[in-house]
Parts: structure tokens; C-alpha cells; sequence
């Protein structure tokens, strides 16, 4: 796009693309520090609110929205987790994470964290632009970066930065101004995805349950006492509108079966679609005057629950480096952020592949492949090892341990 006039012109330390979780969190530490900040997203707020995701906080995430003065909401709607219930040959299985690490996670919705935090930026005073058009990044390799966009009235702005954060999520265009030649991309497409339902239904188990059967994979969690969210494993191709509710139930109902006669409680379906599976990462997470984080970075399929946990630790870690990178640390300060965010990024992705080709049945598998498949099953949650092991990885890495 032409370097054309703009209406106006504001000037800020780091200028924030992308207001979902990563983005507004960043700002809102940032905030902290005394560190200003503009953010902006293509989305409008309403858009981003109503797109419901679910959602799996380490202790630590949490703990971070409530002592840094987010929210303590997630302590009155929120579900703390203690463990899940791995089903597989039939019979349930609880993996007791507060037992084996000291640790447990929290049930709350990502969409809960970001108007939380959007709240957040409202009540404290933030700039944050919702809604905006035709975003450019310019100038990224040098010490004088620049955001353009177009507002829902139709002006045309242009915020001046030290620093810009690409925190734009999956489809970054910030991710795509690293030249093709200095960038390199890892990733894996799999051969299956979710289907995932909303139902007006009450609640069926009082913690998450990972179910393997010779029927497929399916994931039995909740959003609220009323509104329960369920996936199971499906062809990545597979239509939404071929699943009417009595078929979903019936497959539901059968890849949880088991011995002990537990059965999902139904009703109404308010909310269909398909997720696609992928791992991706881009390295470097940093270039020039820009740094990434969140999903512009990486993503990692759903099964191990780590994506919005890794984006929350980006930004501690953005905003931790940051600060020092606009005072006398300068960019050697910067430097500190790829390495410490991708040792955790790459043992996130570790994770999720061996949960998710753990639990999945992959096209065309062998009857052998099947049975090993139950004997890695059986070793996770029969020997103390495997269940800490499991525990371990789902909870996360206390901050710190891997710095």
C-alpha cells in the first residue's frame, strides 16, 4: 500500500497488532511498568467475545490474572481442576495431578480471559482499537517502526513505536514480514480433527475426560453447571451440517462406554464446527524492532490444552525484556526473549504430538498399532511414572524452571 497521508499521527513505546489474550495481557503488564502502549486488532470486541473457545489455565496462568489485578473472577466462575480421567479398553482412570506434582490446572474459557483483560484495559485507562482495517507494519528493521490502519470511521492513522509486537494470531501477516530467506517454518498437518459441540445439557463428569475406544477419540469437558463442550475425533473434511444431533450422541455415547455403565448426559446442540489439527513455529520469534507471540508464533493442536497457556508466556516474558530493552539494556535485552520462549515452545509441541498420538486413532492403523497403542495407554496410567509424567506435562512448568 502507497506510504499515503494519515489523519493522525500518535507516538508510544510498543505498539501492540492483535488484541486477543496475548496482546491485551502484554499491554496490560506493560501498563504496569509504566510502559505505554497502542494496541490494535482487525476484529471487533463483540466479534472476539462471541467466538467461544474452551479453555485450560496452568496454576501459574492463573494465578497471574488475579495477582496482577486482571480479574479474580476466575475464582467465582471458574472450575479448578485437580485431574482428568483417561477412559480407554472400558474402564476410567484418573490421572490425580495435585497428588503427583503439588499442581492443578483451571477450567475457564478463553473468551472469559479476554473480557477479563479487555475489561481490564478499559478500567485502567488503555488504547485499544477494535475493529480497525488495511493494518501495515512498516520500518521493522529499523529503531523507528510503524503501525498503520484504517479505523471504522475511515480515518487513517499511523502510531509511531520503538517496538512492535506481531500478536495477530494464527493467520499473522506480522509473522510474514520476516523475509522468506531468514525465516524457517516447522510444522505438521494430521490426518484427523474435532468436532466439537456445545449442548444445552447438564454436567457429566466433574472433571475433564480423555476417552480412547475402538470407536475413536472424544474429549468430555464443560463451560457452565448448564452448557457442556465436547469434541470427538473426525475426518479434518468431515461437514457440519451431515451431524444431526442423534447421530452426534450415538458417537459421543459410544467412544465413552465403558464397564462401569457411564453414559453423557444429552440435550439440545447450540453450536457445531470441525478443528483442524496443526503444529506450527516460526523461528526467529524475533526480527528487527519486532518481536512475535502467541499464536503469530506457533500453534499446537488442542489435545494437551497448552496454546493459550505458551501465548500468556510469551508476553510475561515480552514484558519482562521489554522494559529493560527501552532503557539502558537496548536490544541485547530483546535477545532474551526468543530463546527463553521457544525451550518452552518446543517442549509444548513435544507434549501435544505424544498426547494427541496417544490418544488418536490414526487412518489406516494396524491391529498391532491398536494394541500398542493400549499398552502405552496402560503404562501412562499404571505405573506412578507415567501418571507423573502425564501430570507433570499437562500442568505446565512452574515460571522459571525452564529459564
Amino acid at each position: 500500500m502507497p506510504d499515503i497521508a494519515v489523519d493522525t499521527v500518535a507516538s508510544v513505546p510498543v505498539a501492540v497488532v492483535g488484541a486477543g489474550p496475548a496482546g491485551l495481557m502484554l499491554a496490560h503488564l506493560l501498563g504496569r511498568a509504566g510502559v505505554g502502549t497502542i494496541v490494535i486488532d482487525t476484529r471487533t470486541r463483540h466479534e472476539i467475545e462471541t467466538t467461544q473457545r474452551a479453555g485450560i489455565l496452568e496454576a501459574d496462568a492463573a494465578r497471574d490474572l488475579i495477582e496482577t489485578g486482571v480479574s479474580d473472577r476466575i475464582l467465582r466462575d471458574g472450575h479448578e481442576h485437580e485431574g482428568v480421567e483417561i477412559r480407554f479398553d472400558g474402564r476410567p482412570h484418573r490421572v490425580d495431578f495435585k497428588a503427583l506434582t503439588g499442581r492443578s490446572v483451571w477450567l475457564y474459557p478463553q473468551t472469559d480471559v479476554f473480557t477479563d483483560l479487555a475489561d481490564a484495559r478499559a478500567r485502567d485507562g488503555g488504547t485499544v482499537h477494535f475493529g480497525v482495517k488495511d493494518t501495515e507494519v512498516l520500518d521493522i528493521t529499523t529503531s523507528a517502526p510503524r503501525v498503520r490502519y484504517t479505523a471504522p470511521d475511515g480515518a487513517r492513522h499511523e502510531i509511531r513505536a520503538r517496538y512492535v509486537v506481531g500478536a495477530d494470531g494464527s493467520r499473522s501477516m506480522c509473522r510474514d514480514l520476516v523475509p522468506e530467506d531468514r525465516r524457517t517454518r516447522y510444522g505438521k498437518e494430521y490426518p484427523f480433527a474435532w468436532f466439537g459441540i456445545m449442548a444445552q445439557a447438564p454436567m457429566s463428569a466433574p472433571e475433564l475426560v480423555y476417552a480412547h475406544s475402538e470407536h475413536g477419540f472424544a474429549l468430555i469437558s464443560r463451560r457452565t453447571e448448564t452448557v457442556q463442550r465436547m469434541y470427538f475425533q473426525c475426518d479434518p473434511d468431515e461437514a457440519v451440517d451431515a451431524w444431526p444431533d442423534d447421530r452426534i450422541w450415538e458417537t459421543l455415547q459410544a467412544r465413552v462406554a465403558g464397564r462401569d455403565g457411564f453414559r453423557l448426559q444429552e440435550g439440545p446442540v447450540l453450536e457445531k464446527t470441525v478443528l483442524r489439527f496443526r503444529s506450527f513455529v516460526q523461528e526467529p520469534m524475533r526480527w528487527g524492532s519486532m518481536a512475535l507471540a502467541g499464536d503469530a508464533a506457533h500453534t499446537v493442536p488442542p489435545t494437551g490444552a497448552r496454546g493459550l497457556n505458551l501465548a500468556l508466556h510469551d508476553v510475561k516474558v515480552l514484558a519482562e525484556v521489554l522494559p529493560r530493552a527501552l532503557g539502558s539494556g537496548g536490544g541485547a535485552a530483546l535477545d532474551e526473549y526468543q530463546p527463553r520462549a521457544l525451550r518452552r515452545v518446543w517442549r509444548a509441541q513435544d507434549f501435544s504430538y505424544w498426547m494427541t498420538r496417544l490418544l488418536h486413532t490414526p487412518p489406516g492403523a494396524s491391529p498391532f498399532d491398536l494394541r500398542r497403542q493400549l499398552g502405552e495407554l496402560d503404562n501412562v496410567v499404571g505405573t506412578r511414572a507415567g501418571r507423573t509424567h502425564l501430570a507433570e506435562q499437562y500442568t505446565g512448568w512452574p515460571a522459571g524452571s525452564l529459564d
